[in-house]
């Protein structure tokens, strides 16, 4: 994800503690939430609330456990290493060399170098590359990953996630090798080699990651696909235009968006965005609260909309919107970010093999679906859709292309912050983190982690 950190906020984390069964060649995680607090000026007892969804991996042998972000917009795999003696490692778990006896150095990239610097747009993190075996759930592989030998306290020193597991195209990773996803289609043989993410933030609910398959009851719409656009390496696809209240606007001319699960909100370009939240126009007493419109994203032919609960918060009589401003300039950009409101409501599927992502409206316990609404349709003859995954389902219902499995994960609760104003914030989502970027720049809002300059060369 390539985009940027303000120095405000907290995050609400989902965090899976892993006491596994495996039963066959899919794997569920489970994710659980927790809010923490970014610091400002040495403190964290101001900033607004953000979100993030978390779980946990493993990594050497014997396996050491971490919690990471489980980040479709980056694309490498990042934990402190224990020589690290930067404020922002020492506050996390660290990797013990050590204790692996499993453990190899490796190559950064095709110029050879075993350390990096990966600058953001509030600090930076330099790191060595190792190789060693990493699980996920009852899946492991032998894989790549970044070691990290220092830490900006800013802004890492206030996360309370250890590090992030990129799940963006492999071509997202400094290679093949790098990214844990491809790692584990190669060696384990998925059935089917992509994964899919669940997310609610209802208490009674768990969010989830599924490696290998799909859940059939967690979708209540037809699944459909749309292809991969743009080189970015992002999960990117194409947006035919935006509608409120189901009415195109005429905003959009082949614009892409990327889909992100660590961001916490929508973003876009800011010039769209200026015209978008004019179009809305949120009145900050909440006089026109109750008839705000939704938007919608008209994306293979079918509209993903939003409720104002989603792009907007309402605190007692104030209320303001939550839409953000990225500029990505050419070729990765202009590009849209579609963040956690938006993967609240949809179940998405992600299938590099076929360079495509699934759509389908998620279904959540005790809460009406909505209509899956085709453009253009008359609004009188639309049904609500029925699912039809065209692939069959085992016990578990996790669809798959023989039978699967189902990792069931014991969870560690943890409170859930206001809803008003859970955003994680666009980062250049984390999938930027490692890559060599364009220079990205944010505007006023609540970034997450942002790439600001090119990733150093390894050295």
């Amino acid at each position: 994800m390539p985009f940027n950190l303000l120095a405000s906020g907290a995050f609400l984390v989902l965090i899976g503690t892993v006491s596994a069964e495996r039963l066959g060649n899919a794997v569920t995680v489970p994710l659980t939430k927790r809010m923490v607090t970014e610091e400002i000026g040495g403190t964290t007892s101001k900033g607004r609330k953000k979100m993030a969804y978390y779980g946990e991996i493993t990594v050497g042998t014997p396996p050491q456990r971490f919690m990471v972000v489980y980040d479709t917009g980056s694309g490498n795999l990042i934990v402190p290493g224990a020589e690290c003696k930067s404020y922002a490692c020492q506050k996390h778990k660290m990797f013990k060399e050590e204790e692996s006896s499993t453990l190899r150095s490796a190559k950064c990239g095709k110029k050879g170098g075993s350390s990096l610097t990966i600058t953001f747009g509030t600090g930076e993190i330099t790191g060595r590359c190792m190789q060693d075996n990493v699980c996920v759930g009852g899946l492991c592989t032998n894989t790549h990953f970044i070691e990290s030998s220092k830490e900006s306290r800013k802004p890492f020193g206030s996360f309370k996630f250890d590090g992030v597991m990129g799940l963006g195209l492999s071509k997202l990773a400094r290679s093949k090798d790098f990214s844990v996803m491809h790692q584990l289609s190669s060696q384990q043989g998925l059935q089917q080699k992509l994964f899919s993410v669940f997310l609610s933030s209802q208490y009674d609910e768990t969010s989830e990651v599924t490696f290998g398959g799909m859940v059939k009851d967690r979708m209540a719409s037809e699944l459909f696909w749309v292809p991969v656009t743009g080189v970015t390496g992002y999960w990117e696809v194409r947006i035919e235009d935006i509608t409120l209240n189901g009415s195109r606007q005429h905003l959009c001319q082949d614009c892409r968006v990327a889909v992100d699960t660590g961001t916490s909100l929508l973003a876009g370009p800011a010039q769209l965005m200026s015209k978008l939240k004019k179009l809305l126009d949120v009145k900050s007493d909440c006089s026109n609260y109750d008839r705000l419109p939704q938007i919608g994203f008209i994306i293979g032919g079918r509209i993903l909309s939003l409720a104002p609960s989603e792009y907007s918060s309402k605190r007692g009589s104030s209320c303001r919107v939550r839409l953000m401003d990225i500029e990505i300039p050419p070729p990765r950009g202009p590009l849209f970010i579609f963040g956690i409101p938006f993967l609240q409501r949809y179940y998405t599927v992600y299938d590099e093999p076929n360079s495509r992502v699934g759509f389908a409206v998620a279904k959540h316990k005790g809460r009406m679906p909505e209509v899956l609404v085709e453009a253009d349709a008359p609004r009188s003859g639309v049904a609500e859709a029925q699912l039809d995954v065209e692939i069959h389902t085992d016990s578990n219902n996790a669809v798959v292309a023989s039978p699967a499995t189902n990792v069931q994960l014991k969870l560690d609760a943890e409170s859930q912050a206001d809803d008003s104003d859970n955003i994680l914030g666009v980062q250049t989502p984390f999938a930027e983190l490692e890559q060599p970027k364009q220079l990205v720049q944010w505007g006023s809002g609540n970034g997450f982690l942002a790439m600001s300059a090119p990733l150093a060369e390894p050295h």
